[in-house]
């Protein structure tokens, strides 16, 4: 009786590069971008965060798997990787929150992935060469001539040019309420938060902190946000080229130009960015993982972040500047990154706005930075409370 031969997946990278192992999640074919993470908790978390749709994932930590997937610790409605790549898979799950194996997930959201492979290796090519396009093949697909799927893996469009907000959004608006998160009493603030890919857990901080959060999607206009007559707006992380987000730039300066607080996240300020006149580019191979040490200018402070982006903005590090859009005065880079320098934060100082390139309520992650919402709310409630003042001598 003869042993049954395991199944073969293969993943295939731009460079040419073959690496071969066994399939894990859905069998076929998925094509993306291939990036690595560093985290080593919350893959759960990784995988359905929607700034990682069209890209392949390789885990630089070894063993995936070990505590299962439950239904409360996902960022999202989906799984948004296009494909999934590691080590060593767990078995079996063990842990008492586990309710589904992380193979049966992935499976049931059709996502393609391989384990078995030298993710070490992997991870070094990527980082000296930059983030690839590549593909992962399974089934019948892996018997197929490796000439085939490298022309298929170098045929696929890329990431630079890539406009994806608009895949991963809200389909319809909602309402997220400060009493439904532990708020006593009433709201104290409303903001109106574009998603652009948002992970659960941003309205929920938000909200905590007394703010009724009407989540708008994507292509939302300056009308559809002043309907909901907020105190602020949010920008929300989410993937692709920010260099395609002309329409959220245009929105974007016209709530600055009401002088609506503002607060953005990861695409929130890339877009933030581009809105005050500076450019954005693409990085060699990004940023992912909850390992990140950023400087805080304000306080000296070194900070340690989790963050998933592949753009950032190009502006200057360590002076104050006159914003390319003349309108909105001063502006200084607020946060850089202590690995390469990268931009990761940015402030005006004649009006209440900034954002951060880095996830502050990350999940799993470091909370370092958990009080940028603390800020964002002051600033909300001094324009309440200035509103409310101009009222009181209007009626005078």
């Amino acid at each position: 009786m003869s042993t049954p031969t395991p199944e073969t997946a293969v993943l295939v990278l731009e460079d040419g590069t073959v690496h071969r192992g066994r399939p894990y999640g859905a069998r076929g074919t998925t094509l993306g971008e291939a990036v690595f993470t560093t985290g080593m908790t919350g893959y759960q978390e990784t995988l359905t965060d929607p700034s990682y749709a069209r890209q392949i994932v390789v885990q630089t930590v070894p063993h995936i798997g070990n505590t299962g997937v439950n239904d409360e610790d996902a960022e999202s409605r989906a799984i948004w990787v296009a494909g999934y790549v590691v080590r060593d898979a767990a078995r079996r799950p063990s842990n008492w929150r586990s309710e589904r194996t992380l193979d049966e997930e992935l499976a049931a959201h059709g996502v393609v992935g391989i384990q078995d492979v030298d993710t070490r290796a992997i991870t070094r090519a990527l980082r000296t060469e930059g983030s690839m396009k590549a593909g992962i093949f399974s089934g019948a697909d892996a018997q197929r001539p490796e000439t085939e799927l490298l022309e298929e893996v170098r045929s696929q469009p890329s990431m630079a040019g890539a406009r994806l907000a608009e895949t991963v959004t809200a389909e319809a608006a909602y309402v997220v309420e400060p009493a439904d998160h532990g708020w006593e009493g009433e709201p104290i603030a409303t903001v109106a938060a574009l998603d652009l890919g948002i992970k659960a857990a941003t309205p929920r901080h938000l909200a905590a902190r007394g703010i009724r959060v009407h989540v708008l999607p994507a292509d939302a206009d300056f009308a559809a946000i002043q309907a909901v007559q907020p105190d602020g707006v949010f920008l929300s992380n989410g993937p692709g080229d920010p260099a395609t987000a002309d329409e959220q730039v245009a929105v974007l300066r016209q709530v600055l130009d009401a002088g609506l607080p503002y607060f953005g996240i990861c695409f929130g300020n890339q877009i933030f960015g581009r809105a005050l006149g500076f450019g954005t580019y693409k990085l060699p191979f990004g940023h992912r993982g909850p390992n990140q040490p950023v400087m805080d200018k304000a306080t000296g402070r070194v900070e340690i972040t989790s963050q998933n982006h592949g753009f950032a903005v190009d502006a200057p590090i360590g002076e104050v500047v006159e914003a390319p859009e003349a309108r909105y005065g001063r502006v200084e880079v607020s946060h850089w990154s202590l690995n390469d320098q990268v931009v990761e934060g940015l402030r005006l100082l004649d009006r209440p706005a900034f954002s951060v390139q880095f996830h502050p309520e990350a999940a799993a992650g470091p909370h370092d930075s958990l009080g940028l919402f603390d800020r964002f709310a002051q600033a909300l409630s001094e324009r309440r409370a200035g509103t409310a003042a101009s009222a009181t001598t209007e009626g005078a």
